[in-house]
């Protein structure tokens, strides 16, 4: 039966986002069709799941107003694309790819495949390169890496947002180098993403950045699509234009939920705490886009952002990302509490592939040892602090004192920079500065020869 013709007026129920049909002969999974509504409206269906010549079809824009028995279905023969080229700088996009910046629709150059292409683990090119952020407590102590997975882990009220705003506004690489920013936004306010847009026009970072803003008032299914889309075009100026891309995905907590929604209109059965039992590989298939590729130019670094419930880090959402993804910044709300932005707790932060990209010749000799340093004294600091509430501050020796000292400055002048972009050698000669208050005898030897 050719594609003209293959039209299904066999749609039982409605449930959600979702649209269930029976007798579909023609489909296939992963394949987008066409929902033909009475007075002439059509709207666009992915096929989510087929059982038998039963198919589960989600609607992206709904089935609000759908008639069962008047609705049919056309399965196009096609999967989900998205047009890319390099004219997306500076422009803002919805969670489907389509523009909302009253600019008219970009000139493809090509048609890419929104779940891209697995990367190969053979193919990967180890990351290496440094990524400056601007941000001390992550460019000294938890280093970002040209090609890594590192997730901001947030709570409720913390200003994440602002964070991923400094970062997109801030980062940057070699000079030589072509450098671009995506921003993938999905689940946020309609003040939130005036403050994105608003933000980034301002500080004049949108001349290499492309956003793609999912609100909290727009179609759930749209919040699946958002990363992909985001992930999809990253790949492209990436790997076929020479981009290094810093992809920055906020809030996957947003995205989660939504897996769940739609996880429950198909009455799946649910693993932990209601989240789909599949989560895990749905993260990873967004995760592992990143990376960099043998004999290639461009690369993709990505940082997602996820709230964590209740600030429950063993939540499933920071638990699975945890696992997949190589390190966590960690924010804290006691810090928030304090007025010390950006609030990041440096001790339960860790970047796994921060020995890759420091050094002689990318960030500075004695990297490496200067940051267990300051490690090593701020975790000795917060002992003392916790030792306070017991014995309090009479009963502390002059040792102990400088390491609380070193503590409260610590938090004040390295961590709490506020809006300022700071230079790797700007953060590391600060971290110098703040070690001179501790005893020299204290140090680990390496750290004295520095």
């Amino acid at each position: 039966m050719d594609l003209i013709t293959r039209e299904y007026r066999t749609v039982t129920t409605l449930s959600g986002p979702l649209l269930f049909a029976g007798k579909i002969s023609g489909g296939s999974l992963g394949e987008m069709c066409v929902i033909n509504v009475p007075g002439g409206e059509k709207r666009t269906g992915q096929i989510l799941q087929l059982m038998g010549d039963h198919a589960i079809v989600q609607v992206l824009q709904g089935t609000s107003g759908i008639d069962s028995d008047a609705a049919s279905v056309v399965p196009t023969g096609e999967t989900a694309k998205v047009a890319v080229s390099p004219d997306v700088f500076g422009r803002v996009f919805n969670g489907f790819g389509e523009p909302i910046d009253g600019l008219p629709h970009i000139i493809p150059s090509k048609y890419m495949e929104l779940t891209g292409l697995p990367m190969n683990p053979a193919s990967r090119q180890k990351p290496d390169f440094f990524i400056q952020t601007g941000i001390s407590a992550i460019d000294g102590l938890n280093t970002l890496v040209r090609g890594q997975k590192l997730p901001i882990f947030s709570g409720a009220g913390l200003p994440a947002n602002e964070l991923a705003l400094q970062i997109v506004r801030q980062a940057k690489v070699a000079e030589a180098e072509s450098f671009a920013v995506i921003l993938g936004a999905m689940g946020i306010t309609s003040r939130e993403a005036f403050f994105f847009r608003r933000a980034l026009k301002e500080t004049g970072a949108m001349e290499r950045t492309v956003a793609f803003i999912n609100e909290v008032s727009d179609p759930a299914i749209e919040r699946l699509f958002t990363p992909r889309i985001a992930l999809t075009t990253a790949e492209y100026l990436a790997f076929e234009k020479g981009y290094h891309v810093m992809v920055v995905l906020t809030d996957m907590t947003a995205y989660c939920d939504s897996l769940r929604e739609i996880g429950s209109a198909r009455e799946e059965i649910p693993g932990r705490r209601s989240y789909p039992g599949y989560m895990y590989t749905d993260l990873a298939s967004i995760y592992e886009r990143a990376g960099r590729l043998k004999g290639g130019v461009g690369s993709i670094t990505l940082m997602p952002i996820l709230t964590m419930p209740d600030d429950d880090i063993t939540h499933p959402i920071p638990d699975l990302s945890g696992y997949i993804t190589e390190g966590q910044i960690v924010l804290s709300r006691s810090l928030n509490r304090k007025g010390i932005y950006p609030p990041i707790d440096v001790l339960p932060c860790l970047s796994r592939l921060m020995n890759l990209g420091i050094g002689k010749g990318k960030t500075r000799e004695g990297h490496r040892t200067l940051a267990d340093a300051l490690y090593s004294a701020y975790a000795r600091g917060i002992d003392v602090r916790r030792l306070v509430t017991i014995v309090g501050e009479e009963g502390l020796t002059e040792l102990d004192r400088k390491y609380l000292s070193f503590s409260d400055e610590f938090e004040r002048r390295f961590i709490g920079q506020g809006a300022e972009e700071r230079s790797i050698d700007a953060t590391l000669d600060l971290g110098l500065e703040l070690l001179k208050t501790v005893p020299e005898r204290e140090l680990i030897p390496a750290a004295r020869k520095g």
